[in-house]
């Protein structure tokens, strides 16, 4: 079992991830257990994913937020992809599913997640991190404290520095 980072822990992660299969067709998905499905196969098999519950869906960097967001109190988990390090669409979701949406569960980046981002992607409002294969867990956990202030407002604090100073005189 592989294993994330996860509201600051790293964990075992309970999830499985499906992708549609090379011909375009879905995955089959498990009986049981935490299952994420990309945006396609949740917006075809919608109800019996609602039915059997415990599932969560995946964006592609070029997916919109708002096309789930009448579905947010059904996912148990978004996880949203990064394909590449210089492709930065997924931030933007985060801020919208967060900010706009109001969505309270678990936001995971999938993808291109390692040290350098991850601070970033949790200014984002994301709480989990699936990081590269490739790359050290524990290397990536201390990339979240590689900055203790921050100057501008963001989704984990929305307060610009200036506006803290002043409230806490």
């Amino acid at each position: 079992m592989s294993q994330i980072i996860k509201d600051r822990a790293i964990v075992e992660d309970q999830s499985v991830q499906l992708r549609l299969n090379e011909d375009g067709s879905f995955a089959d998905v498990p009986a049981s257990g935490v299952v994420v499905v990309p945006l396609k196969q949740w917006q075809a098999q919608r109800d019996a994913l609602v039915a059997r519950g415990n599932v969560g869906v995946w964006l592609a960097s070029d997916e919109e937020a708002e096309t789930i967001e009448g579905d947010l109190a059904h996912f148990a988990l978004i996880a949203l992809d990064f394909p590449a390090f210089i492709d930065g669409r997924s931030y933007s979701n985060a801020r919208l599913l967060r900010d706009r949406y109001g969505y309270k569960g678990e936001l995971r980046a999938i993808g291109d997640v390692f040290k350098d981002v991850i601070l970033y992607m949790k200014r984002c409002g994301f709480n989990a991190f699936a990081v590269r294969a490739d790359k050290d867990i524990q290397e990536a956990f201390k990339g979240l404290d590689d900055f203790t202030e921050y100057y501008q407002g963001a989704t984990d604090e929305p307060l610009p520095l200036f506006r803290r100073r002043s409230t806490a005189h």
